[in-house]
């Protein structure tokens, strides 16, 4: 290669990489930071660090690094991290999220690592889904009970679309205790509740972070109670605030007719 052949070619990469970060600039602000092929970082100072990355790098051991024939949901798939790890892995990956931005900047992302056909986005929410017969073999929940004004009613719609493994990923209170419930307590009994370890969900009425789409907090021993309630069991902890979770085959058959019949007073027809 002569000289000037070289200095095109060098010349082309600089244009090429300085569109990148115009795109990338058009496109921001980023919640994700997106590591892209040349190198270039969608969020570099990123008040959490790396993020996502820090908490993929917890679960990224509990997932099969072969994913081939895998149906996989991203619920609230932001600029589409988790998405793109799990496509990687050779997932079909359904991604949705109810911010057109995000949706933006996922979009852009895919044709980046050259992911198109592993990877469907739309937009929509969590209750959207219900009722509409989809099953996944892996659902990602990261970041987003917390934002949901029912969070267990998410998660009853979740549990409906899981027949494998669901990961969840909540923003919690302080403190790791769980008190063992009891089948029932007494009306005079209520001082129990108080206890360390009962389950918790503190209502945030104004704002977290400024943000004013976060309502709930719970401690750990509500995120494993409401996982139950909704017909789950938990069967790993990856990281703090991140839960492992399979259908329970020994739900009880009245908490199930619950979940049931309240998703199809909610959404309409069998559920």
């Amino acid at each position: 290669m002569n000289e000037l052949e070289a200095a095109r070619r060098s010349h082309g990469r600089l244009e090429s990489a300085s569109a990148l970060r115009v795109d990338v600039m058009r496109l921001g602000p980023w919640f994700h930071n997106l590591h892209l092929p040349d190198g270039t970082e969608t969020a570099p100072r990123h008040l959490l660090g790396d993020f996502p990355a820090v908490k993929w790098r917890q679960i990224a051991p509990w997932v099969p690094a072969d994913l081939e024939g895998c149906r996989a949901l991203d619920i609230g798939c932001n600029a589409g991290f988790y998405s793109f790890e799990l496509a990687r892995r050779g997932a079909d990956v359904t991604a949705i999220d109810i911010e057109p931005r995000y949706l933006e900047q996922a979009r852009w992302a895919t044709r980046q690592f050259g992911l198109e056909g592993r990877l469907r986005l739309r937009q929509g929410s969590v209750y959207e889904l219900a009722g509409t017969g989809e099953r996944f073999d892996l659902v990602c929940f990261l970041g987003v009970l917390y934002h949901l004004r029912h969070p267990l009613l998410a998660l009853d719609v979740v549990h409906g679309l899981t027949r494998g493994r669901m990961i969840l990923q909540t923003l919690t209170m302080p403190g790791e205790e769980v008190l063992a419930p009891p089948q029932s307590i007494e009306l005079g009994e209520r001082d129990l509740m108080r206890k360390p370890g009962w389950p918790h969900m503190a209502f945030i009425e104004e704002r977290l972070e400024e943000d004013p789409t976060n309502w709930w907090a719970p401690n750990h021993a509500c995120v494993e109670a409401l996982v139950r309630a909704a017909g789950f069991r938990v069967v790993g902890r990856p990281g703090h605030e991140i839960y492992l979770c399979e259908p329970d085959e020994h739900e009880p058959r009245l908490n199930a007719e619950l979940r049931h019949a309240e998703l199809a007073t909610i959404f309409g027809g069998p559920r």
